[in-house]
């Protein structure tokens, strides 16, 4: 195999920056480096190969004909190496932390998740439970999905990608068969969970309704235990969409009153500044799912 004579990569690439951009500062500013070290990497090339490149007073150099045709090489041959990285950098495996709230992961995010898998099969995503504030460096995750109204996140992107809608959900058999009014609702056993203890004043703010008392009050550890008492028949529960949406399409659970939208929205965050084109392309898939989610009827 022949042995290539190349002069400095980062001269070569200097002095192509300079042939774009025209000026030392702009070729200085995209490699981030001095304008002195771009200038001091062209004529190091330009004594490499015993050739001036460029030309003229130092307000207005320009390029010699043996800079120019350097130049056209130069800048094709960077964008094929440029688009073979990107190609390589795309077809390798690469791993992605996502932290989510428990019940959102369950019922919504990991239903989705084969589709994501099967547009980018190079991804391999993990997943872990938390409703903590946000601490990319702390948790080591790429990502995090949190509800809006308690976001508390340091140096996030925040990308809204899901509403919020809230109704009473209760199991057929606990309603009966006949329209379950606001009167009957107030006197069937109320669910709660510790995690968002302020959902049924929330609701009754929101949607106007004001319920007496409840009868018996049942509080459960998470999300998912509540909800899965009522498609028992346990009580009424305060269901969000994305959440029962399924229980719902399927007999499980009816929403006798609905649902109205919510103050919050689900949000998904990623570390500022960081390129990480695997969490970006989360992020752009949860949006377009988040878009194509039907509506509460």
């Amino acid at each position: 195999m022949t042995r290539r004579t190349l002069p400095s990569l980062n001269a070569l690439r200097a002095f192509e920056a300079f042939s774009r951009h025209g000026r030392m500062s702009a070729a200085a500013d995209e490699l981030c480096v001095t304008h002195g070290a771009v200038s001091r990497q062209v004529k190091q090339l330009e004594e490499s190969l015993g050739a001036r490149l460029i030309e003229g007073p130092k307000s207005r150099l320009r390029l010699t004909a043996e800079g120019l045709r350097l130049a056209g090489v130069l800048t094709g041959a960077f964008d094929e190496i440029a688009e073979a990285v990107s190609v390589a950098r795309a077809e390798a495996p690469q791993s992605l932390e996502v932290s989510c709230i428990g019940t959102l992961a369950m019922r919504w995010l990991i239903p989705r998740l084969p589709r994501f898998v099967e547009l980018h099969p190079n991804i391999r995503v993990g997943l872990t439970e938390s409703h903590a504030d946000v601490d990319f460096k702390r948790d080591g995750v790429d990502l995090a999905i949190r509800m809006s109204q308690s976001l508390r996140a340091r140096d996030a992107e925040s990308t809204v990608f899901l509403d919020h809608h809230i109704g009473p959900i209760v199991a057929p058999s606990l309603a009966g068969p006949v329209p379950l009014t606001l009167e009957r609702l107030a006197r069937l056993p109320r669910l709660h969970t510790r995690t968002y203890r302020q959902g049924w004043s929330e609701w009754q703010a929101l949607s106007g309704h004001r319920l007496e008392p409840a009868p018996v009050d049942r509080e459960f550890d998470h999300h998912f235990y509540m909800l899965e008492a009522a498609a028992a028949g346990l009580g009424v529960a305060l269901g969000p969409w994305p959440f029962v949406m399924d229980q719902i399409a399927d007999g499980r659970l009816v929403a006798p009153l609905g649902f109205i939208p919510a103050d919050a929205r689900y949000v998904v965050l990623r570390p500022a500044g960081v390129d990480n084109p695997a969490a970006a392309a989360f992020r752009d898939w949860l949006v377009e799912e988040g878009a194509r989610m039907p509506r509460p009827g």
